[in-house]
């Protein structure tokens, strides 16, 4: 990628946080910006305790406590906690990429994986980390890199009672029970 490219992409990120000087693409994500410099984390999961910046990131952590799957595919039946998740469920089902990368033409199925994509061009990490720092392309994985601080580990087994912090390892873990094999 060239220079100018760069520079392309980069004048999209227009707001400029006047504490750190980092730049942000929206207005609304400098606001939500500015909160980690306020210890802004207003949002409590009255299960589990954990705080969030953001009301919507709090409705969707909350999905981790319950079983509920209200959104299902009506191609192979298959359930989800999130419309979203759905919608991106599908297009593997139609193969359908309708977001194309505007600076070397890989394209997606999804929306935020076109975004975080780019930032592989800019070199943008939006995503930091309160306690130690470390910045992220993805806003999971920072997520998952909370756990690490404070130990949470809210897959938990109800076969053998193991609890994990990550949904990918619980859902592997779940198949050392059935003696299932899923990727062969």
């Amino acid at each position: 990628m060239n220079p100018q490219e760069v520079t392309k992409e980069s004048e999209k990120l227009s707001y400029q946080c006047d504490i750190c000087k980092k730049f942000l693409s929206s207005k609304g994500n400098l606001t939500i910006h500015k909160r980690i410099h306020a210890g802004g984390k207003q949002y409590h999961c009255d299960i589990c305790g954990k705080p969030f910046m953001v009301k919507s990131n709090l409705t969707r952590h909350k999905y981790i406590h319950s079983e509920e799957k209200p959104y299902f595919c009506d191609i192979c039946g298959k359930s989800f906690t999130q419309k979203d998740s759905l919608t991106y469920h599908k297009s593997i089902h139609t193969g359908e990429k309708p977001y194309h990368c505007n600076i070397c033409g890989k394209s997606f199925s999804q929306k935020s994986n076109l975004t975080t994509h780019k930032a592989i061009h800019t070199g943008e990490k939006p995503y930091h980390c309160d306690i130690c720092g470390k910045s992220f392309v993805q806003r999971q994985h920072l997520t998952t890199h909370e756990f690490t601080h404070n130990n949470e580990r809210p897959y938990q087994c109800d076969i053998c009672g193991k609890s994990f912090s990550q949904k990918c390892h619980f859902t592997h873990h779940k198949y050392t029970h059935t003696r299932e094999k899923p990727y062969n």
